[in-house]
């Protein structure tokens, strides 16, 4: 079974290298390793050139700008195989991912695409309680637990991309939901791999997860998606407006009214995280009190990207007062 990995990078060069080994040493080897730099500024494109250079089946392609949609796309077109698999910097496969992706493809099956599971690495606290505020939880398929799918785990024929007409090019994020919109509305035959598994590594501190989900929420309503999640959050928080504005009619003591409220919002928010995600993440009562600490803030600043993007969507996309800025960094 011949499989090419297409994997779009930009500016990658502390994961670049550990991502390749990881692919190389696939106890089922893919044929071919096919990437796109959209534009790399620093080391990523010699990091991948020396493993060309010693031999390994890398092939890749240089563009001075590629959004992830376009660099997918591009590293399709230059693949050779009939069988895709994708593959995101930022996130680790393990050893036999690739190989229990294609186990999913028993030749009388006639299936056409599979997606394998993730898993959020949790390596200090901050990304657990990251895990827990915004990574979906897991649940049973066929007897196993995975999660949603997931385009960075994930192997298709080459016949879906072409008839689906590829990824869109014009998105720096949600442009994988897209896609995979368009596949599930087709015909084609999907299957589910949970033993496929790929480790995402998190944003790790407030700041780098706030940038994030600014774009996230820009590219989301640009993608046609915000009743998917702006919506809920832009409705709740124009009702603590509202309170907050009759607040200072009746007197400025009256605005902790809406300021409790919107501290109550976020504690239950991030109880219903705790208990959403306790088979996932079991813990003490003292230790999910710590969470909390952590929780409520992130939920905060989760809501806060979500209402700059969405702003950010209406000035530059609705209104044209600025220039699309060229920020085309990937990783999932």
């Amino acid at each position: 079974m011949k499989i090419s990995v297409i994997i779009p990078v930009r500016n990658e060069e502390e994961s670049i290298g550990s991502l390749l080994d990881a692919l190389l040493s696939q106890s089922l080897p893919p044929t071919e390793i096919v990437i796109t730099d959209g534009g790399s500024t620093d080391s990523t494109a010699v990091i991948i050139q020396n493993y060309i250079d010693q031999g390994a089946p890398v092939r890749l392609i240089r563009t001075t700008r590629a959004l992830p949609g376009r660099g997918r796309n591009l590293a399709v077109a230059h693949s050779s195989s009939e069988w895709l698999a994708f593959m995101d910097a930022g996130v680790h496969p393990d050893k036999k991912w690739l190989e229990f992706l294609a186990e999913a493809v028993a030749p009388e099956s006639a299936i056409d695409v599979v997606y394998g599971s993730y898993e959020p690495r949790t390596d200090t606290f901050f990304k657990e309680c990251a895990a827990i505020t915004y990574v979906s939880p897991l649940t049973e398929v066929e007897g196993s637990m995975m999660r949603e799918r997931f385009i960075a785990s994930a192997l298709m024929r080459r016949g879906v991309w072409e008839t689906v007409g590829g990824f869109p090019e014009h998105l720096r994020s949600a442009e994988d939901l897209l896609f995979m919109k368009k596949v599930e509305a087709t015909d084609f035959r999907i299957a589910l791999a949970p033993r496929a598994m790929v480790q995402w590594d998190l944003q790790p501190n407030f700041w780098r997860t706030f940038k994030r989900f600014t774009i996230y929420a820009r590219n989301n309503i640009r993608a046609g998606l915000w009743r998917e999640w702006q919506r809920p959050i832009l409705g709740r928080y124009l009702v603590l407006m509202i309170l907050a504005v009759v607040a200072v009619i009746l007197g400025w003591w009256w605005l902790t009214v809406p300021v409790g409220l919107w501290l109550l919002m976020l504690l239950a928010r991030a109880v219903v995280a705790i208990r959403r995600n306790r088979h996932c993440y079991p813990a003490s009562l003292s230790r999910n009190l710590l969470r909390l600490t952590i929780l409520m803030p992130l939920i905060a600043v989760l809501d806060l990207g979500s209402i700059i993007g969405s702003i950010q969507w209406v000035l530059t996309d609705k209104l044209g007062l600025k220039s699309e800025a060229v920020n085309v960094g990937h990783g999932t």
